[in-house]
């Protein structure tokens, strides 16, 4: 019972019922009007029949006199058919017909109407069929009055009328029948299929839920609705498996990067303490503290900023401006630190530059692109000097802005990781830096529906920040608009 009570409520269950009740009344709807538009044919036809009959009839009455009309009622009385016929006197005594008797009201009220009467055939009428000895009929007959008081029936029987209304009652019957059974196959087959592919659905769901989140709902290649939807899903558990993989490696990380100077700082205040008291060693203690718990805000402030631009909550406001300009002020900013590391910076900027951005968050960009080039860019020869190179190079309705060094470069294996949060091919971690240079600049082409691209400078790495173009009016060009 169960069972069928899950059934009952499903949709599939729902719809088969209101196609059901759709398609029988449209099948009842047709049987009945051909019923009731044949009928009246018949009905018109036999009319005709008789109107025909009577109106010859009643010419041989005009030109042979009640003779020849006995004849000839006589003779169609006899003749195979469904006819029937009826002389009488003035009295209503019986002449010559096939018709064993009629009511005197009937006589009486010849007007020339045609009505349906029911009647009893002669005995020597029912010699083909002996069963209908004694059964009423009914038939379609019209009464004239002829000159003289003779009174002429004519009629039909109505007996194929009938029949061919049981046949299509037959009919109805049968299509009824057709259609329940149709109508319950396609739901037992459409509710089997369906409630197979929600069960595997629900199957899974019930699996990543439980924690395994590399499941993925069936698609059978029908491209029906089913996997439409089963395409969809997969796509945002890939998206969800990939967040969550993400989230376990940050707080990996978090871990790891966080608790080397948590230690740190803590051990610095317990030597301070085990200490002889000194003015000039609680000083230098705290200023190395006060350094660190600054790397660690800064980190913090790094994946808040981060946090704040995957979601598009830094009230960025996009607007046309000049990439090259920017490319010119950061690698300014940047010339000391260059200096001072023995690397020499390039800007390689030849005419405007237009894209639609937010210059702070392109700046930012720009400027931890090129921290990374100084800091890691360095040749692995001795006597190299390092080279920055930083400059935009316009495609059609794209403005790629490039910083490349001429260092020993990333793997290509490990291009697609370092934009991770925390994620350092420096084993070391000598160097300062979180890992989050990279994942920020990802994050900031994101928010701009650009793309960062790691390549390689031959020798040494080179980072691509793709961003849409602006028109010459401010306007994004007509490609990414």
């Amino acid at each position: 019972m169960s069972a069928l009570g899950r059934i009952a409520r499903t949709t599939s269950f729902k719809l088969s019922l209101v196609y059901l009740a759709v398609f029988a009344a449209a099948a009842v709807f047709l049987i009945v009007y051909i019923s009731a538009t044949t009928t009246d044919l018949l009905t018109r036809q036999l009319e005709e029949t008789v109107d025909a009959e009577i109106k010859g009839l009643a010419e041989q009455y005009k030109t042979g006199g009640v003779n020849r009309l006995v004849r000839l009622v006589d003779a169609r009385s006899r003749a195979p058919g469904a006819s029937l016929y009826l002389l009488t006197d003035f009295s209503g005594n019986r002449i010559a017909g096939n018709v064993s008797e009629a009511p005197a009201a009937l006589l009486d009220e010849a007007n020339g109407e045609a009505r349906p009467v029911p009647y009893r055939r002669l005995p020597s009428d029912l010699s083909d069929d002996p069963a209908a000895a004694g059964k009423t009929h009914h038939a379609l007959v019209r009464i004239t009055v002829l000159p003289g008081g003779f009174r002429l029936l004519v009629g039909r029987d109505l007996a194929e009328r009938e029949e061919f209304r049981a046949v299509i009652r037959q009919a109805f019957q049968l299509s009824m029948a057709v259609i329940v059974l149709l109508g319950l196959g396609t739901w037992f087959f459409v509710t089997r299929r369906v409630l197979k592919r929600i069960d595997a659905v629900s199957e899974t769901t019930q699996t990543i839920v439980a924690g395994d989140l590399s499941r993925r709902i069936a698609v059978d290649g029908s491209g029906d609705e089913f996997d439409r939807l089963a395409v969809s899903v997969n796509a945002m558990l890939d998206r969800i498996e990939q967040l969550m993989r993400g989230l376990k490696e940050v707080s990996d990380n978090i871990a790891h990067d966080l608790k080397t100077p948590l230690t740190r700082l803590r051990s610095r205040v317990e030597m301070a303490l085990a200490e002889p008291p000194s003015t000039a060693g609680y000083r230098e203690a705290l200023e190395a503290t006060i350094e660190d718990s600054d790397a660690l805000i800064r980190t913090f402030e790094a994946l808040l900023r981060i946090a704040r631009v995957e979601a598009g909550s830094t009230g960025a406001a996009l607007a046309p401006l000049d990439a090259g300009e920017i490319l010119r002020e950061v690698a300014e900013l940047y010339e000391p630190a260059a200096e001072e590391a023995g690397a020499a910076i390039r800007v390689e900027v030849d005419g405007p530059a237009p894209v639609m951005g937010d210059r702070n968050l392109i700046a930012q960009a720009v400027a931890n692109l090129l921290d990374n080039a100084l800091k890691y860019g360095r040749p692995a020869e001795e006597g190299r000097a390092p080279v920055v190179r930083v400059g935009v190079r316009r495609d059609g309705g794209r403005v790629g802005i490039y910083v490349a060094d001429n260092g020993a470069g990333v793997p290509a294996a490990e291009r697609g990781r370092v934009v991770e949060r925390f994620v350092r091919l420096e084993a070391s971690r000598s160097e300062p830096g979180s890992g989050l240079g990279l994942s920020l600049v990802q994050a900031v082409a994101s928010l701009h529906k650009g793309t960062l691209t790691l390549g390689d400078a031959g020798p040494g790495l080179v980072a691509t920040l793709d961003l849409p173009a602006a028109a010459e009016d401010g306007r994004p060009t007509r490609k990414d608009a």
